[in-house]
């Protein structure tokens, strides 16, 4: 069987063992059913996810031009404390930074290698954990707007990491890490302005399994604009990463806005 079209990032359900389907196309694939089956893909074209023409992707799924113009690529998405929606200040698009911004954002710690803090809409939760990669996440703030998230998240990555080691993650190597213990430790260095939405009895440890039949002792990520072909046996799938038994593995959402083939055997 072959699918074309334009690459998004998957859509997940919370389960058991999480689930993962791929939107191509007029069709969609359950990865979770395609274990130790072989997928190929292939690399046709670019399509820009927001002027849909066929340039160069740059980054996030957009070309250049739409990068530097669309409000969805803003620098307040990566960097939270960046935020102006609650002062009414517009960025590039204050009515749909608002729609954002201005929404109930969670302070999360998350367990991918070792331990991170997060920042993340509320209705995000658990998808933006998954997307990561993390085995294990817990709520420690929920705040009413992005702004305040990102002030709390600045303050703790003083003393924790806010990255994820993408090949530890692949590889399944987990710190031995307590998400309670960091965040009773953790609360004493939040500022005085976030004091009020500590989740102080929060105790929920999300446990998040994922469809993965083999991990990889040793990675390589796919470059689809180098190696435009590639072909193995599919072992699993993990944050937004197609893993192979060779050790390659893909970054779906890294390559938003590429047109694919993808062949299943």
């Amino acid at each position: 069987m072959e699918f074309k079209g334009v690459l998004r990032k998957m859509n997940t359900e919370f389960a058991e063992t999480i689930q993962y389907y791929l939107e191509i196309g007029d069709d969609f694939l359950n990865f979770n059913q395609l274990l130790d089956k072989k997928l190929s893909i292939v690399f046709e074209k670019y399509q820009c996810m927001s002027c849909s023409k066929e340039k160069k992707i740059f980054r996030q799924g957009f070309c250049y031009d739409c990068f530097y113009e669309q409000p969805q690529a803003g620098e307040w998405i990566l960097k939270p404390e960046l935020s102006t929606a609650h002062l009414g200040i517009e960025d590039r698009d204050l009515a749909y930074e608002k729609s954002v911004q201005l929404k109930p954002h969670i302070v999360y710690l998350a367990l991918s290698s070792e331990i991170k803090v997060g920042v993340t809409r509320k209705t995000q939760v658990p998808t933006r954990w998954i997307d990561q990669g993390a085995t294990q996440a817990l709520a420690i703030l929920e705040v009413p707007n992005r702004y305040l998230a990102g002030v709390a998240e600045v303050a703790l990555k003083k003393f924790v990491s806010d990255k994820t080691s993408w090949q530890k993650m692949l590889k399944n190597e987990l710190s031995p890490d307590d998400l309670l213990l960091k965040k009773k430790e953790l609360i004493a260095y939040l500022p005085q302005e976030v004091h009020p939405y500590i989740l102080e009895d929060s105790e929920e440890i999300y446990e998040l399994n994922y469809p993965v039949a083999q991990y990889p002792t040793k990675v390589k990520s796919l470059n689809l604009q180098k190696s435009q072909h590639y072909e193995g046996v599919f072992k699993g799938v993990k944050g937004q990463y197609l893993i192979f038994e060779d050790g390659t593995v893909f970054n779906v959402r890294n390559n938003e806005g590429f047109v694919v083939s993808m062949g299943v055997n």
